[in-house]
């Protein structure tokens, strides 16, 4: 078959072309946008996908550390708690018979109560007192000659209180006792 165009019939080809190919370079160009478009909403969900992992391992980590911290405030909340429970059973006990305390004194003047001597002898550590004293029994002199002084109260049930262990023994003065 043989098709004889006219000048018309391209003119009208040419502007079918020019059309299609315009129509063409615009969808061309919406899907570059397009495209565009969703390379950038990917490349921002991406980020804030990693950002949020980053997120959720360092929450994790301070999570893990408040854990541990936590663990340890209970552990020692436990070992406070058996100790206040022994302490509250001593308290209820009260004071046995023959039980022995020792007050330090500062210049004649109660300053504490301890269980033990040991104890009143570190506590003089920290007010000045040599650590390596020492110590040595106290003579007759009053309790306000000396600067420190540790003094053993015992508990004698019949009385109802504490009373010193050691007592002066008067010396005999030119024969007089």
């Amino acid at each position: 078959m043989i098709r004889v165009v006219t000048r018309a019939r391209l003119a009208r080809l040419e502007d079918a072309a020019r059309t299609a190919s315009e129509q063409a370079r615009q969808t061309s160009g919406a899907a570059n946008e397009a495209f565009g478009r969703h390379v950038r909403e990917l490349w921002n969900v991406t980020d804030r996908a990693e950002r949020a992992e980053a997120t959720t391992t360092e929450m994790g980590v301070l999570l893990s550390g408040a854990l541990a911290e936590l663990s340890d405030a209970q552990q020692e909340l436990l070992w406070k708690d058996i100790e206040i429970r022994r302490l509250r059973a001593e308290l209820s006990r009260g004071p046995r018979e023959g039980e022995t305390v020792t007050v330090l004194l500062h210049h004649g003047e109660p300053h504490a109560v301890y269980a033990s001597r040991e104890a009143a002898h570190a506590d003089t550590a920290t007010h000045g007192y040599p650590a390596d004293h020492v110590w040595t029994p106290c003579d007759e002199r009053p309790a306000a000659a000396f600067t420190w002084r540790c003094e053993a109260f015992t508990y004698n049930p019949a009385s109802h209180g504490f009373h010193r262990v050691s007592r002066s023994v008067p010396r005999a003065l030119d024969g007089v006792a």
